[in-house]
């Protein structure tokens, strides 16, 4: 009997899903039976009615489905930037007043789309949160104090950025991640009812007939004490809801068939590229694929995966190396873009004393390119180590023929260069006499009258830390290619034949040609920095 075929992205996706809200439903399950039967009720000392609880139970079951859906449906890879609610308004206006096409840039739907998702999730656990406090308190008073613990924990929420997925390095089993992430989810939750309870008693104090005599004060301690308590609950299931869904969500999936199946004898890669060209930019379904591409090119694991990348033909290859290579072709391209603009710029030349208006519109056009870092990386990553393998594994010499060593190296010394610039170097290209020794390349800053000043303002921005991060990655990448190739390359270079072995005829993504082959020589002497 055949195997069956992997499942398409989107029933992974799906699957997932319906796990977390299965295990998100035993672990709130768990939480509530624990503080409403052992800490809420005594405190409070009410008769326990069974219909009462039974009810009370499922409401709090339904106020966590709610907030499980909105992280589901709030959830990106890629940290995109929302439009701002006056952005809205002036594309309503324009599509009411001028012209209909206010909202056809795919940029601008985007951002709109992000902004509308961040207003419901805000909603969704505003209501979740009343329904839940609603349901582990006993107290009427502290129910309405519910709307203000789920809109703190919305605002928290957005402002932390913990809506963006974060793949772990090293993907451990799903229930030991998640058992690392519980001292965690209890610490924050700790801390958020701590604020809470704070704020409910200062505002409290204010009202005179609570302290008008000692039952009332007895009352009111009863209270602050339950509703400590209560907040508590449910910010640790909000927290473990959170942190079931990053596990569950950032686990890898193999997309492949069976090993030993009639597929995986013909045409094992197939799913895998299919999840890669037919997925949606940006998505979960292909980021999961990028992260199973990454780990088949590095690891050696799945070898026979790897090996179905060279097959006789090189179409397999070419299509990998295609898009591993389409992501790090938008890097330098719109870079280029952005630096064209600012060069025509002058008065973005000369201010360097304050961080203005145009300064700020600036970093956030240049932060966008990077907002897709982790995508970035995991070709990087992949493309290098399949061309660095294939000096070894290519036995039909498809990479040599098919021309991707020379698109590889040139894409990812076009990426360094270019955000290398960004943050705050130029580069020159240097005649004979001024090279000293092998290196023929020259750093500078933008402005030499300046340099602490730039470097420093650099750094402080929101640019800096994923520029560097990237920096790095793309330098290790075209080190791990120039180690298993440097016999290569420098009989190429003593010959005269380096630019023409290792870098495309054509104009590259961003520099010179003469750029990139003094860049790649700084490689090959190990002196890239």
């Amino acid at each position: 009997m055949a195997s069956p075929p992997p499942p398409p992205p989107e029933v992974v996706v799906n699957n997932r899903f319906l796990g977390f809200l299965i295990w998100q439903s035993i672990t709130s399950s768990a939480i509530f039976i624990l503080f409403k039967t052992f800490v809420l009720s005594p405190l409070a000392k009410t008769n326990t009615n069974l219909s009462l609880s039974l009810f009370a139970f499922l409401n709090f079951h339904l106020s966590h489905l709610l907030f499980s859906a909105s992280i589901f449906m709030l959830s990106s890879p890629q940290p995109y930037s929302p439009a701002s609610p006056l952005q809205l308004a002036a594309a309503f206006l324009r599509f009411l007043f001028v012209s209909g096409d206010s909202f056809s840039s795919h940029d601008f739907r985007r951002r709109a789309n992000l902004s509308l998702r961040f207003l419901v999730f805000v909603v969704a656990t505003a209501i979740s949160g009343f329904l839940s406090l609603t349901c582990v308190c006993a107290f009427d008073r502290l129910r309405s104090f519910g709307f203000g613990v789920g809109l703190v924990y919305a605002f928290f929420y957005i402002f932390k950025q913990r809506w963006v997925l974060e793949f772990p390095i090293i993907q451990r089993p799903p229930f030991y991640s998640f058992k690392m992430r519980f001292p965690l989810a209890i610490k924050q939750a700790l801390k958020l009812s701590c604020t809470a309870y704070l704020f409910s008693a200062m505002l409290l104090v204010f009202v005179p007939y609570q302290f008008k005599s000692y039952v009332t004060m007895r009352k009111f301690i009863g209270e602050q004490i339950n509703l400590l308590f209560g907040s508590f609950s449910v910010f640790l299931c909000w927290e473990l809801s959170h942190n079931l869904h990053q596990v569950l969500h950032t686990k890898r999936f193999v997309f492949a068939p069976p090993k030993g199946s009639a597929a995986a004898e013909t045409n094992p890669s197939e799913p895998l590229l299919a999840a890669l060209e037919e997925s949606v930019p940006g998505s979960l379904p292909q980021s999961l694929a990028y992260l199973d591409l990454s780990m088949v090119c590095e690891n050696n694991v799945d070898t026979w995966r790897r090996a179905a990348f060279f097959e006789e033909t090189g179409e397999t290859y070419k299509r990998v190396v295609a898009v591993c290579l389409r992501p790090l072709e938008q890097l330098p391209s719109t870079l280029g873009e952005g630096f064209e603009t600012n060069s025509a710029d002058k008065a973005y030349q000369q201010s360097n004393q304050l961080q203005s208006q145009s300064d700020l519109q600036l970093d956030q056009k240049y932060y966008e390119p990077l907002n897709n870092f982790q995508q970035c990386a995991w070709c990087a990553r992949a493309v290098a180590a399949l061309t660095a393998r294939s000096h070894e594994e290519d036995r039909f010499g498809v990479a040599q023929l098919s021309g991707s060593n020379a698109a590889v190296i040139s894409t990812l010394i076009s990426c360094l260069i270019a955000v290398e610039s960004l943050m705050g170097k130029k580069t020159n290209v240097q005649t004979p006499h001024q090279l000293m020794g092998p290196a023929g390349i020259k750093w500078a800053t933008l402005n030499t009258g300046r340099r602490d000043l730039l470097v420093t303002k650099k750094k402080s921005g929101p640019i800096h830390p994923k520029a560097y991060a990237m920096a790095d990655v793309l330098r290790t990448s075209i080190y791990s290619i120039v180690s298993a190739f440097h016999y290569e390359m420098l009989a190429s270079d003593k010959a005269g034949l380096l630019e023409k072995d290792w870098l495309i005829c054509g104009k590259p993504l961003f520099g010179t040609n003469e750029l990139l082959l003094q860049k790649l020589r700084l490689f090959l002497d190990f002196r890239a920095s």
